[in-house]
């Protein structure tokens, strides 16, 4: 049965739950900022050029998207850095932006004011090229300053041949609206686990040493890509008085495919039959904004709370990929929802609701 099918059957708060994220997000994808053109550039390989305080004044002109050979760097293989400075303005701040950065030869590191927000292949001594491969990294609204001054810095390694930004769109863009949260969780701060152990849901386990990874991102972009099974996703944070008293909404935007999410050890959604050994093609949710409603009291304000999500992953890209991060109150939550359902109704589903 069609998703749209199951929607008229449920009750409301289970629709504002499970509804198709082209439903909620489905406004047109728009450039924010064409950064075709020239950027900052020089070659040679050095951690400290992504940071935004870095100075590159003496630095070359290059034009982008092109091979830096074509630029004045004919013949050179190895590591290259470019940078440039982008205006974002804060009309922006609920929209879901992606930096767009077209096709790199061969492997690309990308930093956003000094934060990573994706990479594609492998640098040496592990090299492998992903040249082939269209990038485009989602950047969590907490990296962003708004109505001010940004910084990308791209680190690439090139093997042979031509090198470095070489074609595609190269570009801010934003993609999508969603409800901004009261209480932000993106970031690059969540740790990260693959495999699958039921003490990962548990309050007081250790994860010190997991890795970190970007929430929202596909973790493929994080040098997990191609993987395909179970991960874990923990998040610790201490709300302060900021959430006290209230009726919340855990929004965890898009997973791809299915989840269980647990506050403090409990669960408290879940999206897809992820206890299925070999779950099927069609129970995959991977277009379904997770928004979990939280039993009263179980939230602590002033003490350390985790947050654990269970992920499986079937096909292709996987984890907490895009949409919102984060608490916001039921009453917004709720609203929200029903000024995207009826804006799209069709006009005879007006029509019969106002009859």
């Amino acid at each position: 049965m069609m998703l749209k099918n199951k929607i008229c059957f449920l009750p409301a708060v289970i629709l504002l739950i499970v509804v198709n994220q082209t439903m909620l997000l489905g406004q047109e994808q728009r450039t924010i900022a064409d950064l075709r053109g020239n950027w900052k550039f020089a070659i040679g390989d050095d951690k400290s050029r992504s940071n935004p305080d870095f100075n590159d004044q003496d630095w070359d002109d290059i034009k982008v998207p092109s091979a830096w050979e074509d630029e004045g760097y004919h013949g050179y293989n190895g590591y290259a850095w470019y940078r440039k400075k982008v205006f974002i303005s804060v009309v922006n701040k609920a929209t879901e932006i992606y930096f767009s950065l077209g096709n790199v030869d061969d492997v690309d590191e990308v930093y956003f004011n000094g934060r990573l927000i994706g990479k594609k292949g492998e640098f040496p001594p592990h090299y492998r090229t992903a040249y082939t491969q269209y990038r485009q990294y989602i950047i969590p609204p907490s990296f962003i300053h708004f109505d001010g001054q940004n910084l990308i810095a791209v680190r690439v390694y090139d093997a042979e041949l031509s090198g470095g930004i070489v074609n595609g769109d190269v570009s801010i863009i934003g993609r999508r609206y969603f409800l901004y949260p009261d209480y932000s969780l993106d970031g690059g701060d969540w740790k990260f686990n693959l495999g699958d152990k039921k003490e990962f849901k548990d309050k007081d386990f250790d994860d010190s040493f997991w890795s970190y990874m970007q929430v929202p991102a596909h973790w493929d972009n994080f040098g997990y890509d191609k993987y395909d099974g179970f991960a874990w996703y923990r998040k610790k944070f201490n709300p302060g008085k900021k959430l006290e008293g209230k009726k919340l909404v855990l929004m965890l935007g898009v997973i791809d495919d299915m989840d269980e999410t647990y506050l403090n050890g409990v669960l408290i959604g879940s999206t897809g039959e992820i206890n299925k050994t070999f779950p099927r093609t069609n129970d995959y949710d991977y277009e379904q904004f997770r928004g979990y409603f939280l039993p009263e009291g179980l939230l602590k304000p002033d003490e350390e709370n985790i947050i654990a999500v269970r992920v499986y992953d079937g096909f292709k890209e996987g984890g907490i990929y895009s949409g919102s991060i984060g608490f916001t109150t039921q009453a917004k939550y709720v609203s929200y929802w029903k000024k995207v359902k009826r804006k799209e109704e069709s006009e005879w589903q007006k029509l019969f609701r106002n009859w």
